[in-house]
């Protein structure tokens, strides 16, 4: 009883699989056999890898090679089937035509259509047999080309499709073309075996090199959607430190409108219960705007605990005032740097302030981390409606470490000054440096003078 129920169950696991390999033969070669699927151009970064040297002009025809290679082979099997028409009576030359277009079609057709090409392919083969049987071999435009034409489109199929389609087209090539050689020619089992392995061998070969070509593709699509991923995690880390340092400005402002409306009745003699009441609501919408602020950014600080364990978090951020602590900081690690100010100094907007330290502080640590050797220079201009920074390092002395995350620094500095309207380029100067160039909009302040300049 346990033997007949393990060889029933082991007869329905055979079924299965055999369901399942017959359902992925009807969905591969079957279904939408002749949808339209063009085989696309050649990347542009593989010509630029390959044939660098090529002209612009050039290369671009070059991209439509594999197209001008595959149409060149269709035209070659015509004319070269076409010629033994020449041969032959009228009607027979007819047919011989149309048989040397029958086969000339299918590689052609791969370009578009490749597995309806398998297909058409695959009828040539069937036609060309029932030619050498009715009329025999005398004047056939197949004879031992049909095989090496059909190999050659399966060939061209595997390489646009997938690797699997190697083995389908091969069983339904070989399993009724033996049955339909042997009806052909008695002798014909023999060398069908032989056609049988060779194809074999050049499908497999294929296969393997399109697997080959997916699995390398893929790679790529890995790597760039890694680095995708990355920078976009880095400008998620970049603007939620700028939200952690923004915090404490908007909080500053937040609090000085409660305290001011909190205290604005206690200085006006016999206070209108009206002003009174809005004083009241100004104080109680600005702490509860504090206080929502406060909880939401204070999700920002809990995801990265100890983004304040070098400083103390309630320490006042840093603005242009403190300038000159970072050039001291990072002349005492051996970067020489000069820093000079035109314009009149004003008191800017805290954000704009912030932002600005920020930037200068990146291009300088940028220039210690990637320009080892070099000098910098660090320029602030103080124009009408906003401040103007540039920040350009010389040609490095020595080879740099390999430093992870390049280009990120760059992205945090472009992020702050988009955030507050302004426009930034970061570029490689013609002597090998750096510069960095920003200019952030802000108010003019009361009492603004005349522009001059000083150097710091």
């Amino acid at each position: 009883m346990n033997e007949t129920t393990q060889t029933q169950s082991t007869l329905r696991s055979e079924a299965r699989i055999a369901h399942g390999a017959l359902h992925t033969l009807r969905q591969d070669l079957l279904v939408d056999a002749f949808a339209l699927r063009p085989m696309p151009p050649l990347d542009d970064a593989k010509l630029n890898r390959w044939v660098p040297w090529l002209p612009g002009r050039v290369k671009r025809a070059a991209r439509w090679l594999p197209h001008s290679a595959v149409g060149f082979f269709a035209v070659c099997v015509f004319l070269a089937s076409f010629t033994v028409s020449y041969e032959m009576g009228p009607i027979r030359g007819v047919l011989v035509a149309g048989s040397a277009l029958l086969l000339a079609a299918p590689p052609a057709l791969t370009l578009f259509r490749p597995v309806g090409a398998f297909w058409l392919s695959l009828l040539s083969v069937v036609l060309g047999l029932v030619w050498m049987r009715v009329f025999g071999p005398y004047g056939s435009p197949w004879g031992g080309a049909a095989f090496a034409i059909h190999l050659a489109v399966m060939t061209l199929v595997v390489l646009r499709t997938r690797p699997r389609l190697a083995v389908e087209m091969w069983l339904v090539t070989f399993v009724p073309g033996a049955v339909l050689s042997t009806l052909a020619g008695g002798g014909a089992v023999g060398g069908m075996t032989e056609v049988a392995f060779f194809s074999g061998v050049v499908l497999v070969s294929a296969a393997a090199i399109r697997a080959w070509r997916e699995e390398r593709r893929q790679v790529v699509e890995t790597q760039s959607v890694t680095a995708e991923e990355r920078s976009r995690r880095t400008l998620l880390e970049e603007r939620a430190l700028i939200a952690r340092e923004l915090h404490d400005v908007v909080a500053h402002h937040m609090s000085v409108i409660a305290i001011q409306a909190e205290a604005a009745p206690y200085r006006v003699a016999d206070t209108p219960p009206e002003l009174a009441t809005s004083f009241a609501t100004i104080r109680e919408n600005a702490v509860a705007a504090l206080t929502e602020l406060r909880r939401i950014l204070g999700v920002v600080r809990s995801e990265d605990p100890d983004a304040f364990a070098e400083s103390d978090p309630e320490a006042p951020q840093p603005t242009l005032a403190s300038l000159d602590g970072l050039l001291g900081s990072v002349r005492s690690a051996g970067l020489t740097v000069e820093a000079v100010i035109t314009g009149a100094p004003r008191p800017l907007p805290q954000g704009v302030e912030l932002s600005a330290y920020r930037i200068v502080q990146e291009a300088l640590s940028n220039t210690l981390r990637h320009a080892p050797g070099a000098e910098a220079r660090v320029e602030i201009s103080y124009v009408l409606g906003g401040l103007g920074l540039r920040i350009v390092n010389g040609a490095p002395s020595r080879l740099a470490k390999p430093s992870p995350g390049a280009g990120h620094g760059v992205l945090g500095m472009r992020e702050r000054v988009q955030m507050l309207g302004g426009e930034m380029t970061a570029d490689h100067t013609e002597d090998g440096g750096f510069e960095v160039a920003a200019f952030i909009p802000a108010g003019n302040t009361a009492g603004e003078t005349t522009p001059g300049g000083g150097a710091a």
